[in-house]
């Protein structure tokens, strides 16, 4: 049976800042090999040190190319991948009226397809060695949607239902999955490196636009989730032998979760008879 205890090499996308720096050191401080990854290698070697346990690897979640490159300096330098870490995003915000096409490809690209990417590069290591551990970063938004989420909610409504997919294809080659949800967590998230908002094209949003614009930089480093905390409760998950096919991280998800439940069984008790009455009648 696993424990914390047993070293493993930890593969983590988005290195360099937010989130990913704090998963990558608390692995490390446990005792793991690191695979740190990330567009920019000296900002990800800045973010983490240098260390005998750390491999520095460009990636750009979005480019297919980089990411066999990166899983093969991974097995080059270390010989296996045990827990791949989804983190790599991007947050892009706005109505959905004046969220351009190209911002809306670039959420899905960074949030959806980059997770791809990498995952399927990975899965031939994971599956030789038939174990392997792979969480993918969701949001309390691939929950529920929200106003002015509309492309983030859609990237991760769709990482969730890849997930839960890829989950009973892996499962017989011992590949375990986990969706993690986390809520507002203080990182640098939404600050201007990780977060593009939609140019104002229409009066009708003015007033709201403004409100959840103030109310995203009222946010900004005050948010309520410490990520130190989700780091060591990724470590704990990733070290039982039957981890959790889901997580969700933090008070406020718990609250949009549960949230989503009441409103689910809501809207199947309203129409019950009718949703049950659609077979034909023979």
């Amino acid at each position: 049976m696993n424990n914390m205890n047993t070293t493993k090499v930890w593969f983590i996308t988005g290195a360099g800042r937010g989130m990913g720096t704090h998963f990558a050191k608390a692995a490390l401080n446990a005792g793991h090999k690191v695979v740190a990854a990330g567009r920019n290698p000296d900002a990800v070697a800045k973010a983490i040190g240098e260390a005998e346990n750390v491999l520095v690897v460009r990636l750009d979640v979005t480019r297919p190319a980089d990411a066999e490159s990166a899983v093969k300096a991974a097995i080059d330098r270390f010989g296996t991948i045990d827990v791949l870490v989804n983190n790599a995003a991007h947050f892009y915000g706005g109505y959905f009226e004046e969220l351009t096409p190209d911002q809306i490809e670039c959420q899905l690209q960074v949030a959806l397809i980059g997770p791809m990417n990498v995952t399927r590069a990975v899965l031939p290591v994971m599956r030789k060695q038939r174990a392997g551990h792979i969480i993918s970063i969701a949001s309390g938004a691939g929950m529920s949607g929200f106003e002015f989420n509309s492309a983030y909610c859609a990237s991760k409504f769709a990482l969730e239902g890849w997930m839960e997919s890829l989950a009973p294809e892996a499962a017989p080659f011992g590949i375990h999955t986990t969706i993690v949800n986390p809520g507002f967590f203080r990182t640098e998230f939404l600050t201007e490196a990780s977060s593009t908002y939609a140019k104002p094209t229409i009066a009708d949003y003015a007033d709201r636009r403004a409100g959840y614009m103030a109310f995203f930089n009222e946010q900004n480093g005050q948010q309520p989730g410490d990520p130190n905390k989700l780091a060591k409760a990724l470590l704990m998950i990733a070290s039982e032998a039957e981890p959790p096919r889901r997580f969700i991280a933090g008070a406020d998800a718990v609250g949009i979760a549960e949230q989503k439940i009441v409103d689910l069984q809501a809207q199947i008790d309203a129409y019950r008879d009718l949703s049950m009455s659609m077979a034909y009648e023979d």
